[in-house]
């Protein structure tokens, strides 16, 4: 059955499907065509659809699985809808408005009555199985609560700052995932929008974390995805949990006279703690690298990422990730899709670190030598037994390299496994099923923005 949640604007395409073997070679599919495609206009009578007059932004959505309920948040409104019939609702909806004193401050402040002072829901995710957490912009003044999901209803506790948690603009990038009841969010710290954080608050032990506001940590990132991979298991290393973030960014490192945006994958590590003086309450795990979508022998790249879809294997260690990346060939707009695995973005972060050299003001590999522990490294076995158990415990040696050197020399590489002109990709997930033929593919289903 189809799905449409409120109202798609100017939409035509609405999904395409397509179908890979899961050991497809990565040669390039161009202008593949697709197995099936629904166009929004000739959905309208076949998909179920749900929308409520006076209701837009039906932007956040998550699947409860033990609960069968599909929540969706809106601009101002929360909804619990049946996911076999979403034009059915299972409980009454939630208004969540920003009070009026807020949207006044909000227009005072210079931001939109019509478009930007309102309370977008920006975060719903499960938080135990009562409980959801939900984040909106709240009229550029973020705020949080608790949504009981039995009864359906908002915590009659006060609202919690979100600041860190949620972005102040609606329009701009964010994302956040809660991960044993820590919310791990990357968004703008700020109401200008220019302090850019990747932030773990929320806990039972209130272990805040956070990035430095430093260029080279982050460069005016547009964040897109973060996903858990739980790195811990089975691990003969002792090795520690990591939660990924994709994001595009200004990139500090190309010797190109214009400013370039490049697609990036950061990882922090669950069990950092921060460090004793340098560092403290800051991530001394952060280690960001360049994800490479692109077709070198035509010296083409692929850097503007507009969404990632983390489909996991039987263990972690067959974790893939696809993501969609945007170009413009002249006039003419190309979406491509790229596959990384995850043992490959891990020998990336084990590789060499990059440096800027002031002599030159240039950035360049670090060939010096490497202090040890390996700066942003998780704990692992063998750093116990060297009586090092915590971050809270790393020389400072580490901490000020791991400070200064977050970007890794090498890249994630990978060539598009489709490519497609004059059709701008915006949605993708990505199911594994098993052929008649017994063989395991890859299914892609891809939302468009085509007007």
């Amino acid at each position: 059955m189809g799905v449409c949640i409120g109202a798609m604007g100017g939409v035509e395409v609405l999904l395409l499907v397509f179908l890979f073997g899961s050991e497809t070679s990565l040669a390039l599919n161009w202008n593949p065509v697709p197995r099936k495609t629904v166009r929004y206009q000739d959905s309208l009578d076949s998909m179920a659809k749900f929308g409520i007059q006076g209701v837009f932004n039906y932007s956040m959505l998550t699947l409860s699985e033990h609960e069968r309920v599909l929540y969706v948040g809106a601009r101002e409104a929360l909804f619990a809808l049946d996911p076999n019939d979403i034009s059915r609702q299972l409980r009454p909806q939630i208004d969540w408005q920003a009070p009026m004193d807020k949207k006044r401050e909000c227009v005072i402040k210079g931001k939109s009555n019509q478009t930007e002072c309102f309370n977008y829901i920006r975060f719903l995710q499960s938080y135990n199985h009562t409980h959801l957490y939900t984040c909106g912009t709240y009229a550029f003044q973020p705020k949080c609560t608790y949504v009981n999901a039995d009864y359906f209803t908002l915590s009659t506790s006060p609202l919690e700052d979100g600041k860190g948690k949620c972005p102040y603009d609606p329009a701009k990038g964010h994302t956040g995932i809660i991960v044993d009841k820590e919310l791990y969010s990357a968004t703008l710290n700020n109401f200008l929008g220019t302090e850019p954080v990747i932030q773990r608050n929320l806990g039972q032990q209130h272990y805040s974390m956070k990035t430095e506001y430093l260029p080279a940590w982050l460069n005016e990132p547009d964040f897109v995805a973060s996903a858990l991979v739980r790195e811990s298991g089975g691990s003969k290393e002792g090795d520690d949990d990591k939660i990924y973030f994709f994001f595009s960014e200004r990139a500090l490192e190309l010797d190109c006279d214009t400013e370039v945006t490049v697609a990036r994958v950061a990882r922090v590590c669950k069990g950092d703690l921060g460090g004793s003086r340098t560092l403290q309450k800051k991530w001394t795990t952060f280690q960001k690298a360049r994800l490479d979508c692109s077709l070198p022998e035509r010296h083409v790249s692929f850097n503007s990422l507009q969404a990632v879809f983390t489909l996991p294997g039987q263990d972690w260690r067959g974790t893939t990730f696809f993501g969609i990346f945007h170009a413009q060939w002249g006039d003419v707009d190309v979406s491509a899709v790229c596959q990384y695995q995850i043992a490959d973005v891990k020998k990336v972060f084990e590789g060499s670190y990059k440096e800027y050299r002031e002599a030159s003001q240039r950035w360049g590999r670090y060939s010096g030598s490497v202090p040890s522990p390996r700066p942003g490294s998780c704990i692992t076995n063998s750093d116990r037994e060297s009586g090092y158990n915590s971050s809270l415990q790393l020389p400072d040696a580490t901490l000020n390299f791991a400070k200064k050197h977050p970007l890794m020399e090498d890249k994630a590489l990978a060539r598009p496994l489709l490519l497609t002109k004059g059709v701008n990709f915006t949605r993708l997930v990505v199911d594994r099923v098993t052929g008649l033929d017994q063989r395991a593919y890859n299914v892609l289903f891809i939302g468009t923005g085509t007007n």
